[in-house]
């Protein structure tokens, strides 16, 4: 039996299924050690992938080679893309899906890998050789030695679940915790804090009254999350729905607020802000007398239903009688309750920009231990994680996304300057360039940086090219073709917009809000003739066509800020800098800098309490 890796990825959620296989298909040797073989990526929580921000990182974990997006777009049973009455920057893709199969799909998808091994444990301890990380030991006796090991644990480390004053040790319902590990992590002066997050009750669905909801059916025509072609989806779709809490409700659950262990001390960690139990929206917006809940199917054929926006941690009878008062559950049956589980988290500012530990050579965070919340922010972080493990085990240089190149670099640059003292969620206000980060183009700003260390495919990189000289093609043709006013006037006045008065370059019709691209294209015969020629993508080709042509200023724009920060970017900081030399720096500057110890100008500038005047003052030192 093989005992000797180059990579161990501990844990095999989100953060760990998308670690070991971006390790995998970066040529190295790499073990994942997981609890239970059928739980890999489990959804623990709701059975959806995507929404605002999110949506765009799975699709840059797809266009780096990940899986996060193929596996939700075969076992989805419902897309939506979000936020199509705002602009581009904010369209957010979204499915809702097959909870078991898709933790089928992802354990299919990373046995193909023929890098990668599995071993079915607990990791009860880190092997160390002073401030070196070398291996694991089981709590079946084995010991396995790795050049590198990556943290994945989730929900697991002391995992504590709450359901009103009954107390279950556990990572996931019916789940063990994991012990040892924080511990150990603390004796090397890295901080061990808790945080805490939430689950809703699972309703029979047996039992619901849908006549009485306002369902919500998902797009006719879906957008996938990945750029794939081959990419197919044959599951049967489903509708939501919609319900709404009531005063009846609101009363019964502030009758269990006494024996909530959010309310009289029992939890000590620290919920997520964005995505509240009930019981603290009811305190929070007291003025309210009503929440809005989604009722989600859990899978293709099961009747089980997750209920979006009421996770509690009140007694089971109080969250019983409380459900029982909202329309369309009157007659409610539920299969669980639902329930707060506490776990620790490790600062993610001692980290550096790869997600290797400052403090301890070869050890990688990723996920929940990092102090954020979501499958897709673990994902990211996974996979970034396991590309610079494999990396650095190849002795290659480190692989690092910036703020203006990726969500998945926002993601990280703000754990790493900014810390967290709440459960961290991505949403496009985190992004000061999301004009550039928008979902269409990840592949074409991605694939090729992928490809180059070696985790894209030359089938991956063959088809971003392809669309980037589609998307070029029919830009070139909107800006170069003109059309007489008889061509297009009857349909251009059917749609209340002004007709033409003499011939113009179609690009000026296209920059009308009323006008789209697709409505060309149906008046335009030889506009219609050259969609037809385009292999793959059609519609986004023409959609990302759309967006660059009518949000050319803001996007050049973008691109000028983008270009002036990103050169602090490559003033680079010596890793001795004695920041206390510089007398010119403020005092909380110096205590900052020393704490994070930057690698560039422009990572400093992003550290809360330095200011641009001790940015200054760096760039002067450094003869800039």
């Amino acid at each position: 039996m093989n005992t000797k890796y180059d990579v161990i990825v501990i844990g095999a959620g989100h953060a760990g299924s998308e670690a070991a296989a971006a390790a995998a298909n970066l040529g190295v040797k790499t073990l994942l050690i997981t609890m239970d073989m059928t739980k890999i990526a489990q959804m623990s929580c709701n059975p959806a992938i995507g929404g605002i921000a999110k949506g765009q990182i799975v699709r840059e974990i797809d266009a780096l080679g990940g899986y996060t997006g193929i596996v939700s777009d075969i076992t989805a049973i419902q897309f939506r893309m979000l936020n199509l009455s705002k602009g581009p920057a904010m369209w957010s893709p979204r499915v809702q899906s097959d909870r078991m199969k898709f933790t089928y799909e992802w354990r299919h998808q990373l046995e193909k890998l023929s890098n990668l091994d599995f071993w079915q444990d607990t990791a009860v301890s880190l092997i160390f050789d002073k401030n070196k990380v070398v291996g694991v030991n089981t709590s079946m006796g084995l010991s396995f030695s790795s050049k590198t090991v990556i943290l994945t644990n989730g929900t697991f480390l002391n995992g504590l679940m709450h359901i009103g004053d009954v107390k279950l040790k556990g990572g996931r319902i019916a789940e063990p915790s994991s012990y040892g590990i924080s511990e150990q992590i603390k004796e090397y002066e890295i901080p061990v804090g808790r945080m805490k997050t939430g689950t809703p009750a699972r309703i029979d669905g047996r039992s619901i009254d849908f006549s009485q909801l306002i369902e919500q059916k998902g797009d006719e025509n879906p957008h996938y999350f990945s750029f794939l072609p081959n990419i197919k989806n044959t599951m049967r779709q489903r509708s939501c729905f919609i319900t709404h809490t009531n005063e009846e409700t609101h009363d019964i659950l502030r009758t269990g607020f006494e024996f909530s262990p959010l309310f009289n001390g029992i939890i000590k960690g620290i919920g997520p802000r964005y995505c509240p139990s009930i019981e603290d929206k009811i305190v929070t917006f007291s003025t309210r007398d009503a929440h809005q809940l989604f009722l989600e199917p859990e899978g293709e054929y099961t009747e089980e239903y997750y209920i979006n926006g009421f996770s509690s941690s009140l007694p089971l009878e109080i969250q019983y009688k409380a459900l029982r008062k909202m329309k369309g559950l009157k007659n409610a049956k539920i299969f669980r309750p639902g329930y707060a589980i506490e776990y620790d988290y490790f600062d993610p500012s001692l980290l550096n920009l790869t997600l290797e530990s400052k403090k301890i050579e070869n050890l990688y965070f990723a996920g929940q231990v990092n102090g954020t919340t979501g499958y897709e922010e673990a994902a990211a972080q996974g996979m970034m994680a396991g590309i610079n493990a494999a990396l650095k085990v190849k002795e290659r240089e480190e692989f690092i996304l910036r703020r203006d190149q990726a969500y998945i670099g926002v993601l990280i640059d703000d754990l790493i300057n900014k810390g967290v003292d709440e459960p961290y969620r991505m949403f496009t206000s985190r992004a000061e360039f999301r004009i550039l980060l928008r979902q269409d183009n990840a592949d074409i700003r991605l694939t090729p940086l992928s490809h180059a260390i070696g985790l894209a495919s030359e089938q991956r990189m063959r088809i971003a090219e392809e669309r980037e000289i589609y998307v070029n093609r029919t830009r070139d043709f909107i800006s170069n073709f003109s059309i007489e006013p008889e061509r297009i006037n009857p349909q251009l006045e059917a749609i209340n917009s002004a007709p033409l008065n003499q011939k113009r370059k179609i690009s000026t019709l296209l920059l009308r809000p009323e006008v789209s691209i697709f409505f060309l294209k149906d008046y335009i015969a030889e506009f219609n003739q050259l969609y037809q020629t385009f292999e793959h993508s059609n519609n986004s080709v023409f959609e990302q066509a759309e967006i660059l042509i009518k949000y050319d200023g803001y996007i050049n724009r973008e691109k000028v800020i983008a270009d002036k920060l990103q050169r602090l970017d490559y003033v680079r900081i010596p890793d001795d800098f004695i920041y206390d030399d510089l007398e010119s720096l403020s005092t909380e500057a110096r205590q900052k800098l020393v704490k994070h110890r930057p690698k560039t100008i422009g990572q400093a500038s992003r550290i809360p309490g330095v200011s641009p005047s001790d940015i200054n003052v760096l760039l002067v030192f450094m003869g800039r």
